[in-house]
């Protein structure tokens, strides 16, 4: 998909992109995760053949609608070299429909190793190059820099992992480092500083789950997007968004899989079930704009 260039000849940076297609489509952001059940669910084979109608039945469903697709990469994997070229596929094709696409990840490495997996993801020659991808900065936040620096040059986004929906990353995330900060929130300040002075948005983001209980404290010095997973069958709802992210709720992508999912296989079921979900998170985000 070609990308818009400045007068510079340089991609327009992901962050602006989004905020102009969440402020165009709603803040929803789907997730095409293939779980066994879901295929099973729809009538499908738990095979590469299923998985390819159920992608992209979703990709034609809500590409045109939705501002991003959030494909969860190990659903495709599982499937082998067929998988992935169906997973080259619903990339090519939604960004094709004006979907921004986020290739849910979550690699984490360091070296010439992470250069690879931003080489894949994130460099737009390659045939699964996407507009963003998932990271995890536990090898030491200084580990994502080649991703960091191949997205910039690319006009792509990164979303590093940083207080997650899942209750087992709590004994990690909120550990207390020496300083006195919690590792989720080391996480977060390592973000803004990426993003200092980007406008209108940076394009370094974080992923901070929609079923955390408590508000999470300067999220709104990240001047990122904030991925927020969680919302459906994890607990989440759209009207705790608020609570959890205060004045950052501009920035916040819900992100929404399984229980959209459940809607299909029909199209108008996938349009109606997303319809109404962006319209919660819509609502939730209007009293903090």
């Amino acid at each position: 998909m070609a990308r818009d260039l400045h007068r510079t000849g340089r991609p327009e940076p992901f962050g602006a992109r989004l905020l102009a297609a969440m402020d165009a489509r709603g803040p929803l952001c789907v997730g095409i995760d293939p779980h066994p059940s879901l295929l099973t669910g729809w009538g499908l084979p738990d095979d590469a053949t299923g998985l390819a109608v159920f992608a992209l039945t979703v990709v034609e469903a809500l590409a045109g609608e939705v501002a991003v697709l959030k494909p969860q990469s190990a659903f495709f994997e599982r499937h082998g070299s067929r998988g992935i070229a169906v997973l080259e596929r619903v990339i090519a094709d939604a960004r094709a429909a004006g979907a921004l696409v986020l290739v849910d990840a979550k690699r984490g490495d360091l070296g010439s190793t992470m250069q690879g997996y931003a080489d894949t993801y994130l460099d737009q020659r390659s045939p699964l190059a996407a507009d963003a991808m998932t990271v995890t900065p536990y090898l030491g936040f200084g580990s994502l820099q080649p991703v960091i620096e191949t997205a910039a040059a690319n006009g792509a986004g990164v979303f590093v992992v940083a207080l997650t929906s899942n209750p087992e990353g709590r004994e990690l995330q909120q550990a207390v480092c020496a300083d006195g900060r919690t590792v989720g929130t080391t996480v977060l300040a390592e973000v803004a500083r990426c993003n200092v002075g980007a406008r209108p948005l940076g394009s370094v983001g974080a992923v901070v789950g929609a079923t955390l209980t408590e508000p999470v404290a300067d999220v709104a010095s990240v001047n990122g997007p904030l991925l927020a997973p969680g919302i459906g069958t994890q607990g989440g709802r759209p009207a705790d968004l608020p609570r959890i992210f205060g004045p950052a709720m501009r920035n916040v992508l819900p992100s929404v899989s399984r229980e959209l999912l459940a809607a299909g296989p029909t199209l108008v079921g996938l349009r109606d079930a997303a319809a109404r979900l962006n319209d919660a998170c819509r609502r939730a985000a209007e009293p903090t704009r």
